[in-house]
Protein backbone atom coordinates (compact mmCIF):
# COMPACT_ATOMS: atom_id res chain seq x y z
CA UNK A 1 0.00 0.00 0.00
CA UNK A 2 1.59 3.51 -1.33
CA UNK A 3 1.23 6.02 1.70
CA UNK A 4 0.78 9.56 0.94
CA UNK A 5 4.26 11.88 0.98
CA UNK A 6 3.16 14.59 2.65
CA UNK A 7 6.51 16.56 3.25
CA UNK A 8 9.64 16.55 1.18
CA UNK A 9 13.08 18.53 1.23
CA UNK A 10 15.05 19.06 -1.78
CA UNK A 11 19.01 19.87 -0.74
CA UNK A 12 18.11 22.59 1.66
CA UNK A 13 20.94 25.06 2.56
CA UNK A 14 20.91 27.58 4.91
CA UNK A 15 23.97 29.63 6.75
CA UNK A 16 24.17 31.90 9.38
CA UNK A 17 25.07 35.87 8.79
CA UNK A 18 28.62 35.03 10.26
CA UNK A 19 28.86 32.19 7.33
CA UNK A 20 28.28 29.32 9.45
CA UNK A 21 26.78 26.62 7.41
CA UNK A 22 23.79 25.11 9.63
CA UNK A 23 21.92 23.27 7.16
CA UNK A 24 23.73 21.32 4.58
CA UNK A 25 22.03 19.96 1.20
CA UNK A 26 19.17 17.51 3.63
CA UNK A 27 17.18 16.13 1.34
CA UNK A 28 14.37 14.37 3.87
CA UNK A 29 10.32 13.26 2.78
CA UNK A 30 7.75 12.60 5.43
CA UNK A 31 4.96 10.35 4.88
CA UNK A 32 1.42 10.62 6.26
CA UNK A 33 1.21 9.06 9.81
CA UNK A 34 5.01 8.64 10.08
CA UNK A 35 7.04 9.61 13.44
CA UNK A 36 10.69 10.68 12.51
CA UNK A 37 13.01 11.38 15.26
CA UNK A 38 16.26 13.88 14.62
CA UNK A 39 18.57 13.58 17.18
CA UNK A 40 22.45 14.36 17.53
CA UNK A 41 24.73 16.97 18.80
CA UNK A 42 23.88 20.41 20.23
CA UNK A 43 24.54 22.69 17.83
CA UNK A 44 24.13 20.28 14.63
CA UNK A 45 21.28 21.82 12.79
CA UNK A 46 18.04 20.22 14.39
CA UNK A 47 15.92 22.94 15.41
CA UNK A 48 17.08 25.05 12.92
CA UNK A 49 16.17 22.52 10.52
CA UNK A 50 12.16 22.21 12.20
CA UNK A 51 11.77 25.90 12.06
CA UNK A 52 12.57 25.96 8.33
CA UNK A 53 9.92 23.17 7.96
CA UNK A 54 7.41 25.79 9.56
CA UNK A 55 9.05 28.82 7.62
CA UNK A 56 9.97 30.71 10.69
CA UNK A 57 13.73 30.45 9.74
CA UNK A 58 14.40 31.13 5.39
CA UNK A 59 16.51 28.94 3.65
CA UNK A 60 19.20 29.94 1.48
CA UNK A 61 18.23 27.68 -1.31
CA UNK A 62 16.62 24.22 -1.92
CA UNK A 63 12.93 23.34 -1.95
CA UNK A 64 10.69 22.25 0.78
CA UNK A 65 6.87 20.61 -0.30
CA UNK A 66 3.66 20.55 1.76
CA UNK A 67 2.08 17.34 -0.54
CA UNK A 68 2.02 18.92 -3.73
CA UNK A 69 2.81 22.72 -2.56
CA UNK A 70 6.15 24.52 -2.87
CA UNK A 71 6.81 26.15 0.56
CA UNK A 72 8.04 29.77 0.19
CA UNK A 73 8.00 32.42 2.70
CA UNK A 74 6.89 34.63 0.03
CA UNK A 75 3.73 33.05 -0.62
CA UNK A 76 0.67 34.98 0.10
CA UNK A 77 -0.82 31.59 1.43
CA UNK A 78 2.34 31.04 4.14
CA UNK A 79 0.08 31.38 7.10
CA UNK A 80 -2.53 28.85 5.67
CA UNK A 81 0.12 26.71 5.11
CA UNK A 82 2.22 27.18 8.50
CA UNK A 83 -1.10 26.40 10.48
CA UNK A 84 -0.95 22.74 8.59
CA UNK A 85 2.68 23.01 9.82
CA UNK A 86 2.40 23.03 13.55
CA UNK A 87 4.78 23.31 15.91
CA UNK A 88 5.76 23.12 19.69
CA UNK A 89 8.73 24.49 21.32
CA UNK A 90 10.87 24.02 24.60
CA UNK A 91 9.55 27.56 25.81
CA UNK A 92 5.85 27.01 26.41
CA UNK A 93 5.58 30.37 25.11
CA UNK A 94 1.83 31.02 26.79
CA UNK A 95 0.31 34.51 27.29
CA UNK A 96 0.98 35.12 31.30
CA UNK A 97 -2.09 37.31 31.22
CA UNK A 98 -4.71 34.90 29.82
CA UNK A 99 -6.30 32.05 31.45
CA UNK A 100 -5.35 28.26 29.77
CA UNK A 101 -8.30 28.25 28.32
CA UNK A 102 -7.92 31.60 26.55
CA UNK A 103 -4.80 30.97 25.26
CA UNK A 104 -5.70 27.72 23.86
CA UNK A 105 -8.27 29.67 21.94
CA UNK A 106 -6.48 32.65 20.95
CA UNK A 107 -5.42 31.02 17.52
CA UNK A 108 -8.22 29.58 16.08
CA UNK A 109 -11.12 32.34 17.19
CA UNK A 110 -8.43 35.05 15.74
CA UNK A 111 -6.90 33.13 12.88
CA UNK A 112 -9.25 30.91 11.81
CA UNK A 113 -12.48 32.68 12.52
CA UNK A 114 -14.04 30.40 14.61
CA UNK A 115 -16.93 29.94 16.67
CA UNK A 116 -16.02 30.11 20.47
CA UNK A 117 -18.96 27.48 21.86
CA UNK A 118 -17.10 25.30 18.71
CA UNK A 119 -13.60 25.94 19.90
CA UNK A 120 -14.06 25.94 23.80
CA UNK A 121 -15.93 22.61 23.54
CA UNK A 122 -12.87 21.04 21.68
CA UNK A 123 -10.06 22.48 23.87
CA UNK A 124 -12.01 21.20 26.92
CA UNK A 125 -12.22 17.46 25.67
CA UNK A 126 -8.11 18.02 24.49
CA UNK A 127 -7.53 18.69 28.04
CA UNK A 128 -9.10 16.08 29.40
CA UNK A 129 -7.68 13.60 27.51
CA UNK A 130 -4.13 15.11 28.36
CA UNK A 131 -4.72 15.07 32.37
CA UNK A 132 -5.61 19.46 32.67
CA UNK A 133 -9.60 19.37 32.49
CA UNK A 134 -9.36 20.92 36.06
CA UNK A 135 -7.22 24.29 34.91
CA UNK A 136 -9.24 26.08 32.41
CA UNK A 137 -9.74 28.89 34.53
CA UNK A 138 -6.00 29.35 36.18
CA UNK A 139 -2.70 31.30 34.36
CA UNK A 140 0.15 29.61 33.28
CA UNK A 141 2.34 30.74 36.82
CA UNK A 142 0.13 28.45 38.55
CA UNK A 143 1.20 25.59 36.20
CA UNK A 144 4.16 23.44 36.47
CA UNK A 145 6.62 23.17 33.61
CA UNK A 146 5.07 19.73 32.54
CA UNK A 147 1.51 20.84 32.54
CA UNK A 148 2.36 24.54 30.63
CA UNK A 149 3.93 21.78 28.02
CA UNK A 150 0.94 20.04 28.04
CA UNK A 151 -0.94 22.98 27.48
CA UNK A 152 1.36 23.92 24.59
CA UNK A 153 0.54 20.85 22.86
CA UNK A 154 -3.16 21.51 23.03
CA UNK A 155 -2.61 24.45 21.56
CA UNK A 156 -0.98 23.35 18.55
CA UNK A 157 -3.32 20.53 17.97
CA UNK A 158 -6.47 23.19 18.49
CA UNK A 159 -5.05 24.44 14.54
CA UNK A 160 -5.65 20.82 13.14
CA UNK A 161 -2.26 20.62 11.82
CA UNK A 162 -1.36 17.56 9.62
CA UNK A 163 2.16 17.67 10.78
CA UNK A 164 3.12 18.48 14.34
CA UNK A 165 6.98 19.61 15.05
CA UNK A 166 8.50 18.55 17.90
CA UNK A 167 11.39 20.75 19.23
CA UNK A 168 12.98 19.66 22.21
CA UNK A 169 9.77 19.88 24.40
CA UNK A 170 11.13 18.04 27.42
CA UNK A 171 14.42 19.89 27.37
CA UNK A 172 13.42 22.73 30.08
CA UNK A 173 11.57 20.24 32.21
CA UNK A 174 12.59 18.46 35.24
CA UNK A 175 13.18 15.08 34.87
CA UNK A 176 9.77 13.66 37.07
CA UNK A 177 7.86 16.26 34.54
CA UNK A 178 9.52 14.61 31.74
CA UNK A 179 7.33 11.13 31.35
CA UNK A 180 4.21 13.01 31.50
CA UNK A 181 4.75 14.93 28.55
CA UNK A 182 6.04 12.09 26.21
CA UNK A 183 3.21 10.31 27.80
CA UNK A 184 1.11 12.96 25.34
CA UNK A 185 3.34 12.61 22.37
CA UNK A 186 3.22 8.64 22.46
CA UNK A 187 -0.73 8.80 22.69
CA UNK A 188 -0.67 11.08 19.70
CA UNK A 189 1.70 8.54 17.36
CA UNK A 190 -0.26 6.01 18.23
CA UNK A 191 -3.50 7.58 16.93
CA UNK A 192 -1.50 8.30 13.61
CA UNK A 193 -0.33 11.73 14.01
CA UNK A 194 2.33 12.52 11.72
CA UNK A 195 5.82 14.10 13.35
CA UNK A 196 8.80 15.23 13.52
CA UNK A 197 10.60 15.33 16.81
CA UNK A 198 13.82 16.81 18.05
CA UNK A 199 14.98 14.96 21.31
CA UNK A 200 17.84 13.85 23.21
CA UNK A 201 15.45 11.46 25.37
CA UNK A 202 16.92 8.15 23.58
CA UNK A 203 14.27 5.66 25.04
CA UNK A 204 11.85 8.22 24.10
CA UNK A 205 12.60 8.15 20.39
CA UNK A 206 13.66 4.38 20.37
CA UNK A 207 9.43 3.79 21.65
CA UNK A 208 8.18 7.04 19.30
CA UNK A 209 9.78 7.07 16.34
CA UNK A 210 9.33 4.62 12.73
CA UNK A 211 12.49 6.47 11.75
CA UNK A 212 15.98 8.01 13.32
CA UNK A 213 17.93 10.71 11.50
CA UNK A 214 20.91 11.08 13.31
CA UNK A 215 22.07 15.15 12.42
CA UNK A 216 25.80 16.38 12.55
CA UNK A 217 27.57 19.68 11.51
CA UNK A 218 24.23 20.13 8.89
CA UNK A 219 24.17 16.79 7.37
CA UNK A 220 22.03 13.41 7.82
CA UNK A 221 25.12 11.42 8.70
CA UNK A 222 22.69 8.45 9.03
CA UNK A 223 19.08 7.08 9.23
CA UNK A 224 17.03 3.93 9.95
CA UNK A 225 14.64 2.33 11.91
CA UNK A 226 15.09 2.79 15.59
CA UNK A 227 16.38 -0.79 16.23
CA UNK A 228 18.57 -0.94 13.24
CA UNK A 229 20.20 2.52 14.86
CA UNK A 230 20.49 2.08 18.11
CA UNK A 231 21.37 -1.53 18.02
CA UNK A 232 24.14 -1.50 15.60
CA UNK A 233 24.98 2.42 14.19
CA UNK A 234 26.63 2.13 10.84
CA UNK A 235 28.99 5.35 11.03
CA UNK A 236 31.74 5.81 13.40
CA UNK A 237 29.99 9.56 14.58
CA UNK A 238 26.76 7.36 15.26
CA UNK A 239 28.97 4.90 17.12
CA UNK A 240 30.53 8.12 19.44
CA UNK A 241 27.49 9.67 19.72
CA UNK A 242 25.51 6.98 21.39
CA UNK A 243 28.68 5.71 23.24
CA UNK A 244 28.32 8.96 25.59
CA UNK A 245 25.10 8.44 26.10
CA UNK A 246 26.09 4.53 27.57
CA UNK A 247 28.73 5.97 29.54
CA UNK A 248 26.16 8.47 30.79
CA UNK A 249 24.27 5.61 32.24
CA UNK A 250 27.09 4.00 34.15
Amino acid sequence: MNVEEILKTEQLNKSYENGLKVLNDITFSLKKGEVVVIIGPSGCGKSTFLRCLNMLEPVDSGTIRFKDRVIDRANKDVYELRQKIGMVFQSYDLFPHLTILDNILLAPIKVQKRERSEVAKEAEELLKRVGLSDKTKVYPRQLSGGQKQRVAIVRALMMHPEILLLDEITAALDPEMVREVLQVVLELAREGMTMVIVTHEMEFAKAVADRVLFMDQGVVVEEGSPEEFFRSPQTERAKQFLNMFHYEAR
